[in-house]
């Protein structure tokens, strides 16, 4: 049975993964884009309980009452600030979503399947696709030809739980191997908390810390890259 056919782990009775079609392009999509919405209210809950964003207010609530000698008012433009920065830490989440969307997920079969050591695989469950993952050549030139980068690994909420993101995670570092290939990376933010445990229980290390903006660096927010070293074969 090939890599892009393999059964699920046994205790996930009724999961399969196998290599994407093009009729699941529309729920693949979906269940990427509904994935990482997810992240927008936490990224913006982090972006507003970060101590720079609770100096940022109070400044702005001491210049406000300066300036007016009244609370109501100074209390009026905070409450402004705070919804411009939710809405704002939210749109870089969305953002992502809509860049992926118009980028690598426009076209799934081109970017993952037709070209060399790339692919997609999608989870089914009787009819119905509950999950995604890809594997790619990095963006940083450091690792080429010697890493493959898992991205776009997202399952359905009702779905996760089961085994499945781990199920996924093998079948790239699978892929990889058989390809020989010594790494496999990737990049998750640092409020996907559960996608981190998941990773250091297989054996990935965080090798880089990585913050994409000034914004992001202002408000503590960072990106961790992690690597898992294969085993040689014997």
């Amino acid at each position: 049975m090939g890599v892009g056919e393999q059964k699920c782990d046994a205790l996930m009775g009724g999961y399969y993964i196998r290599k994407y079609e093009d009729k699941d392009y529309e729920a693949a999509r979906a269940i990427f884009s509904d994935g990482i919405r997810h992240f927008a209210l936490v990224g913006a809950r982090h972006a507003l309980s970060c101590p720079q964003t609770h100096l940022l207010l109070l400044g702005a609530f001491l210049l406000a009452y300066v300036a007016s000698a009244s609370v109501l008012f100074s209390l009026g433009v905070v409450s402004a600030l705070l919804v411009l920065g939710w809405n704002r830490a939210k749109a870089i989440w969305l953002d992502y979503v809509r860049d992926a969307l118009q980028e690598d997920m426009r076209d799934i079969r081109g970017t993952y399947l037709e070209r060399k050591d790339c692919c997609f695989w999608v989870v089914e469950h009787g009819e119905e696709v509950v999950g995604t993952v890809a594997v790619t050549h990095p963006e940083e030139p450091s690792w080429w030809g010697r890493a493959l980068e898992l991205k776009r690994m997202s399952v359905k909420e009702e779905h996760r739980g089961r085994g499945i993101s781990k199920a996924l995670t093998r079948t790239v570092i699978r892929f990889a191997q058989e390809r020989g290939y010594k790494e496999v990376v990737l990049g998750t933010s640092m409020v996907q908390h559960v996608a981190q445990r998941l990773y250091e229980s297989m054996g990935f290390r965080r090798v880089q810390v990585l913050s994409p903006s000034l914004l992001f660096k202002l408000l503590q927010f960072y990106v961790y890259i992690y690597s898992y070293e294969i085993p040689e074969s014997h």
